[in-house]
Order: C-alpha cells, then structure tokens, then sequence
C-alpha cells in the first residue's frame, strides 16, 4: 500500500494544455516541474490509498469548478517562474 497525492498526477496530465496557452514561457524540465510544485502548494492535497478514494477522486475531477482551480492554479504558476526563473535565460 501507498499514500499519494492525486492531486500531483492531475496536475501533471493538464500541465500540457496550460502550458500551450503560454507559448512565451520556459518549458523547459527544471521551470515544468518549477511550475507543478508551486501549483501544488496552490491546491489541497488529494491524498488516496486505495482504488475506491482514487475512483472517488476521479470522479470529483470531472466537476468544472474543481478543473478550474487546477487550471487556474497552474497558469499562476507558470507567470511566477516566467518572472523569476531558477536558470539562465538562453
């Protein structure tokens, strides 16, 4: 058995289609997972251990205001590190 953060892997699967929206910002790997911990500590954790809390949180994701959050969450992010990236520009 393991604890996970759900929440990471949904983050991770809507990464692409915000990060599209952004075409000036760095996709680089060190400002992409730059992008994902800050959006993470944007959103409440989704803690599951078992199939069932895993389907429950699927299910949840499928409400619009939830996508939004993720989403809203993740273009924040991405204007952060844009700002004040961890590397050299170039």
């Amino acid at each position: 058995m393991q604890v996970r953060n759900f929440m990471e892997d949904l983050v991770w699967q809507r990464l692409e289609e915000v990060m599209a929206r952004h075409p000036k910002a760095c996709n680089c790997e060190k400002c992409r997972y730059d992008i994902v911990a800050l959006a993470l500590n944007f959103l409440p954790p989704r803690y599951v251990v078992t199939d069932q809390g895993e389907t429950y949180t699927r299910i949840k994701g499928l409400e619009q205001q939830f996508n939004i959050d993720i989403i809203t969450a993740i273009s924040h992010a991405i204007q952060i590190v844009c700002q004040r990236p961890h590397h050299d520009e170039g």
